[in-house]
């Protein structure tokens, strides 16, 4: 996504993102040793309120998280609702992305199993289940994109592998260019493999690790190719 916006917009790019595999909107949720807390009780929005008015363009994604948590599908859609609103204080270039309904549509019963056991090892919810509940709330979130005036995505199945939730990395700059609704342009650098790498070891403000509670005071990280970036 840096490296798109980048492109995009020039080296002067500020990021604030809160984000992280197997994050929940509005509780906190752990993967492996790692907790975070919920989108909604993060720091970034205290970080909104502080910025001076610029253009700004904000990406609500991932939303599929909480259905494998076991939220029921209109606690999710509150919740993302909660996020619209705050959001718009900041901005009205708001794109929400629907769920890869089609990829996940593709897998078989003993696919599904093996990857919840790896991503969501606490979640009993059968395939059927997790489906009509990703259709329920795809469908939620293009009637509140509707009812807001805002951009609403779909994402295009062709950009899932075997994992039918994550894009594959091949693919990462292709999709993310899809998703900003940009073109080529020259006007910026692909941060590459390090840059990559930088940005998924990057500590967020708050989160526990092993049991311990981490707090990172973000004041931006200067990536080699220019922008900054803050992560809740």
């Amino acid at each position: 996504m840096v490296s798109a916006a980048r492109c995009a917009w020039g080296a002067e790019i500020q990021v604030f993102a809160a984000l992280g595999h197997g994050r929940s909107y509005g509780a906190s949720s752990r993967v492996g040793f790692r907790t975070l807390p919920g989108i909604l009780q993060s720091g970034l929005w205290r970080m909104l309120e502080t910025l001076p008015p610029s253009p700004t363009r904000a990406i609500v994604t991932d939303v599929g998280n909480d259905i494998l948590y076991g939220y029921p599908v209109e606690q999710i859609l509150e919740w993302i609702d909660q996020v619209l609103v705050r959001l718009q204080h900041t901005t009205h270039d708001i794109s929400l992305a629907g769920l890869p309904l089609e990829s996940m549509q593709r897998l078989s019963p003993a696919k599904f199993l093996v990857i919840r056991s790896i991503l969501f090892p606490g979640c009993r919810l059968s395939l059927d289940t997790v489906l009509a509940k990703g259709e329920r709330i795809d469908k939620g979130l293009a009637r509140m994109a509707s009812a807001y005036g805002l951009k609403f995505f779909k994402l295009n199945p062709r950009w899932y592998g075997f994992d039918p939730i994550h894009i594959r990395p091949s693919l990462w700059n292709a999709a993310w260019h899809e998703i900003l609704q940009i073109g080529p342009s020259e006007n910026g650098k692909s941060g590459g493999a390090l840059e990559t790498m930088r940005l998924y070891l990057m500590a967020p403000e708050r989160r526990r690790l092993f049991g311990i509670e981490q707090f990172t005071s973000q004041t931006g990280l200067s990536l080699p190719h220019g922008g900054r970036i803050w992560l809740y």
